[in-house]
């Protein structure tokens, strides 16, 4: 029983905040602090930042601001970054307050858009406010979940274009992962959105512990939680992997090289701790599954015999529309043996509607075990009891790089189910490339820097220009995250510069030879420097010409020695790779010795290339046929030749004859300080002057870059546009820029390009689908192969555009400007086969390039992102009636099929 005194203090409260009180009764459980506070600021009428770690519950603020918008008679637009997270929050809010006052938009689905509470990934809201949509009348508030991705280099420039353009009237609620300049990013929001709350939270209501398992046996990274904040890491976990690197050491090359860690005996071991249910992040998807076939053939099952009844009746229910004749090209039955026995696999080569499956089966229980890439880590409400990282380095698309803090935090925050779990547990898989110490420094780290990736680009600009001017709009832009960044560092560039200088100064002193000028003397030795690397360089130029010459007098069976690079040895020319379709150097197709074909580049040879020898290459040769390949490899070593020459490099016999080089050195040796007992030590203190001043030189040009930077790209772009008669000059925006402005791609100017010049005009329904592919598609790898197309008109539209993006391109590189990717055409062959009517197992291999077949959610993806492009283009202005026309009946031939039943996660 309440006493008076707290009754009137619970009267108080409520008097004074009667929306949050009437919010918490409907909840079943009690607000944290910083939810509270968010919440008091928000009815108090001011945006608000939460920053908070995943799971802390930072979706309830957003909540709240749904609550004061229905309360309010106005509207509430939630944001989320991904369309899976949409579809989840979009069922959330419609168990809340009911299918009639709830809507989502999410490019796939269109559900009662007119609804006060409307859910949608925040694209489709920054294409709202630059079409000055009519759903937008009435709008109070916008909660944009998951903020931090406005640091994602591909889409981030979207959050900060909704943040500027929204109207001042509307009320901003952004909720992050934990960052380390929170305060930096409130400061921006006051200047761009007003008064801001930042409600900072750095504790987990399910306590997180951190482990290691080495081998069989689990140890504790930490020894308590203040050891944990001094990163001091368990004494026994140390000396065991000083014992365990002994042992590996003692192997030496007879132990062998070591295998991965047993998965089947890692989730064995969970189980035996209860800590399941549980997600092993493999960063690979044919890692994750692998890792469950290993599980399957182990005999590994984790389910009762009522739980296998019910898992398989849910997935008949949502696989039920699926077409028979797919459902073997999808592997559906050994997908369902795994589920039967809780063990999944998760990423985004899966038909989404089989990820989907997955997370409502591990989110009630059924599914023990998932093993997923880092993208289960974005978003989705799936959390584990215990979260296993098997390693902690991943493929960016570029290289293989260690995982930051922020992705560790994001990655193991998936441990703990809040109202479930007491703790949550992440393990870390032990290597012997692997420190202890360095899982605890990532693993100590709770915060992480956001950094602003916004860029000006076409579709932007035209948007801007039509809908401000381009004064206000060059304001706009330099009102960003991105620029308000800038210009902070600035601050710090200009303090280093003053250092530079009073630290020149001092170096000065120390190069003052009383026997002459020693700048002078200087001069002479760095002018040398730069002469012997000038000829160094026309040395190697020399032999690279060379090199490319000899390649392209190469006929397929002449065996040659590579060099250099990943392929370096003897190698069959298949295909010299000469007067082909593409751009640039020869880039012949080789068998090498260990059977392994493909097309290496031209820079792998450093010289002149000679035939050691000659192989007949049968006719019907297919590379990419391991028999064939092992074939002729054996011919390759039957051949006795030479081993490759240790040679030694000669000197460059220019560098010795150079007669500039010899005046340089001449007047070198003349000079009064070169007789100087002190020489040396005189042009050591020179050189870190002329190097301190090179540098200071540098940061003042990043200082007068980075004032101003994002306008004076933007002014870049627009000359680029006026030049193509998107803008007048005097700036405005013409009919082909209203139609650039309709264009959401990330090559929209190519894109209007294509329109304007009736690139696609004369093509069919599978031939549009075919060329639109060029523009959207990009492979997760570089592939060594040069992707064929289809004959006819397809391959004239295809080669029309790829002479305007080289027309582009140059015109970018002109003035500075890269905003136009290169075009892949490896995705044409599948949607083409596709939008033809051919079956999915014809399709899905259909792939050029030596990776085998494509993914099923690799194909549904990039299709629907062709079917997005399509769907603009039926009803972008300006386009002719002829491709309006054929988009739709593209359209329509492609949704059939896997299209028909999938929504993209």
């Amino acid at each position: 029983m309440n006493t008076p005194a707290e009754r009137y203090e619970a009267a108080q409260r409520r008097a004074q905040r009667p929306a949050l009180t009437e919010f918490v009764d409907e909840l079943d459980f009690t607000l944290d602090d910083f939810q509270a506070e968010a919440c008091d600021a928000l009815e108090r009428g001011t945006g608000v930042l939460v920053c908070a770690p995943t799971g802390a519950g930072k979706t309830v603020v957003g909540e709240f601001a749904v609550h004061l918008a229905l309360r309010q008679g106005r509207k509430c637009f939630y944001t989320t970054p991904i369309k899976a997270l949409s579809n989840q929050k979009y069922s959330d809010l419609v168990r809340r307050y009911g299918a009639e006052r709830v809507g989502l938009l999410t490019g796939d689905n269109a559900i009662n858009g007119d609804a006060p509470v409307v859910v949608m990934t925040t694209e489709v809201l920054r294409n709202m406010l630059y079409a000055s949509s009519a759903t937008l009348e009435g709008l109070s508030y916008v909660v944009m979940d998951e903020v931090h991705y406005l640091a994602d280099r591909f889409r981030g420039a979207v959050w900060e274009e909704v943040i500027i353009h929204l109207p001042d009237s509307v009320t901003l609620v952004s909720l992050s992962a934990t960052v380390s300049n929170a305060e930096e990013f409130a400061d921006w929001l006051v200047t761009v959105r007003g008064e801001t709350t930042v409600v900072v939270s750095e504790h987990r209501p399910v306590p997180l512990w951190q482990h290691m398992l080495i081998e069989r046996r689990m140890f504790d990274l930490f020894h308590d939680a203040e050891a944990a904040q001094k990163h001091d890491v368990h004494p026994e976990l140390l000396r065991y992997h000083r014992e365990m690197l002994r042992r590996v050491e003692m192997a030496g090359p007879r132990g062998g090289r070591r295998k991965g860690p047993y998965r089947p005996e890692i989730v064995e071991r969970l189980d035996r701790e209860g800590l399941l249910p549980a997600i092993l992040f493999i960063f690979s998807r044919a890692g994750c599954d692998a890792a469950v076939q290993q599980c399957l053939a182990a005999g590994l099952r984790l389910t009762a015999p009522d739980e296998r009844v019910e898992i398989r009746t849910i997935v008949e229910s949502r696989t039920k529309h699926i077409p028979s004749e797919d459902l073997q090209v999808l592997g559906y039955w050994e997908w369902l043996d795994g589920l039967e026995r809780g063990l999944a696999a998760h990423h985004a080569g899966m038909l989404p509607a089989f990820k989907e499956v997955v997370e409502e089966l591990f989110v009630r229980g059924l599914v023990k075990a998932v093993f997923a890439t880092e993208t289960l880590a974005l978003g989705i409400n799936m959390p584990a009891r215990c979260v296993v990282l098997e390693r902690l380095v991943k493929y960016n698309g570029e290289a293989h790089v260690d995982l930051t803090p922020g992705e560790y935090t994001q990655l193991t925050g998936r441990a703990g189910r809040r109202g479930i779990d007491v703790e949550g547990h992440a393990v870390v898989v032990w290597a012997p490339e692997l420190d202890p110490r360095h899982v605890a420094g990532l693993a100590s780290t709770r915060t992480y820097p956001l950094k602003s990736s916004f860029r000006p680009s076409y579709n932007m600009a035209v948007n801007l220009v039509g809908s401000v001017g381009i004064t206000a709009a060059r304001e706009l832009l330099e009102s960003s995250f991105a620029q308000f960044q800038a210009d902070r560092s600035v601050v710090g560039l200009a303090r280093q510069v003053q250092r530079n200088v009073d630290s020149i100064a001092t170096y000065g002193a120390e190069t003052a030879c009383h026997l002459g000028d020693f700048d002078e003397y200087f001069g002479y030795r760095v002018a040398i420097a730069d002469r012997e690397r000038a000829i160094a360089r026309q040395g190697a130029q020399q032999r690279r010409a060379a090199a490319l010459e000899s390649l392209e007098r190469l006929r397929p069976g002449d065996v040659v020695r590579v060099p250099t690079g990943r392929r370096a040895g003897l190698a069959i020319i298949i295909d010299p790779g000469v007067g082909g379709r593409g751009f640039g150097e020869p880039r012949p197709l080789v068998l090498t010795e260990d059977r392994w074909a493909g097309r290496i580049s031209g820079a792998d040879f450093t010289s002149a290339v000679e035939s050691l020898g000659r192989v007949r290459v049968p006719k019907q040769f297919n590379y990419r046929s391991a028999q064939d390949r092992r074939d002729l490899a054996a011919q390759l070593r039957r051949l006795s030749l030479e081993p490759a020459p240790r040679g030694r490099r000669s000197r460059n016999p220019s560098a010795v004859d150079d007669h500039e080089l010899d005046q340089l050195r001449a007047s070198m040796r003349r000079h009064p300080c070169h007789q100087c007992p002190e020489r040396e030590e005189h042009a050591r203190w020179a050189e870190r002057r002329w190097r301190l001043e090179r540098d200071t030189e540098a940061l003042r040009g990043k200082v007068a870059n980075r004032t101003g930077s994002l306008a004076r790209t933007f002014d870049r772009v627009c000359g680029l546009l006026t030049d193509r008669g998107y803008l007048s000059a005097a700036g405005t925006v013409t009919d082909a820029g209203r139609m650039l402005a309709r264009i959401w791609s990330e090559t929209d100017l190519l894109v209007a390009e294509c329109l304007r010049t009736g690139v696609w005009d004369r093509l069919a329904a599978a031939d549009l689908a075919a060329a639109a592919s060029v523009l959207v598609y990009e492979a997760r790898r570089e592939s060594d192969d040069r992707a064929s197309i289809p004959r006819g008109d397809v391959s004239e539209a295809i080669d029309a555009t790829l002479k305007l993006w080289s027309e582009l391109r140059e015109d970018e590189d002109s003035r500075g400007l890269q905003l136009t990717r290169e075009l892949d055409l490896g995705f044409v062959w599948p949607v083409y086969r596709w939008a033809r009517g051919e079956s999915l197992t014809k399709v899905l291999g259909s792939v050029h390039g030596l990776e085998g077949d494509m993914p099923a959610g690799d194909f549904v993806r990039w299709s629907r992102q062709v079917l997005d492009l399509l769907g603009q283009l039926a009803d972008a202005p300006g386009a002719s009636d002829a491709v309006r026309r054929t988009a739709r009946q593209a359209m329509a031939a492609m949704t059939r099929g896997v299209l028909a039943y999938s929504v993209i996660a």
